[in-house]
């Protein structure tokens, strides 16, 4: 009955994997966003106001979006190679996981 119902909601949320995906992506970007503009701050903090604002776009606008084109199917593929009966409980886990980490960078 338990396995039954485990892999009738795999079936449900197995064709949303690849969106599913990109919302752990996009979540990781927004809790680690901001670490990675500090590296990029701290690296390129003697440049010109010019060169700054240059390099700060590209890497908000080119670098996260690459990030989140090139990363997203790779673990779109990683959630498809969970077993059924897995799938359901695994994107719960992940979705708390994702809640926890936020709270504790105090993104919520």
């Amino acid at each position: 009955m338990l396995l039954q119902l485990a892999n009738e909601l795999g079936m449900m949320i197995r064709p949303h994997l690849y969106e599913f995906a990109l919302i752990i992506m996009a979540t990781l970007l927004v809790i680690y966003g901001n670490e990675i503009n500090q590296v990029v701050r701290r690296q390129v903090s003697h440049w010109h106001f010019i060169f700054r604002t240059l390099v700060f776009v590209l890497v908000c606008a080119f670098g996260y979006g690459l990030l989140l084109i090139w990363l997203t199917p790779w673990l779109s593929s990683w959630l498809h190679s969970i077993p059924l009966r897995y799938l359901a409980v695994s994107c719960i886990a992940i979705l708390l996981l994702l809640g926890v980490i936020a709270e504790r960078k105090r993104q919520l």
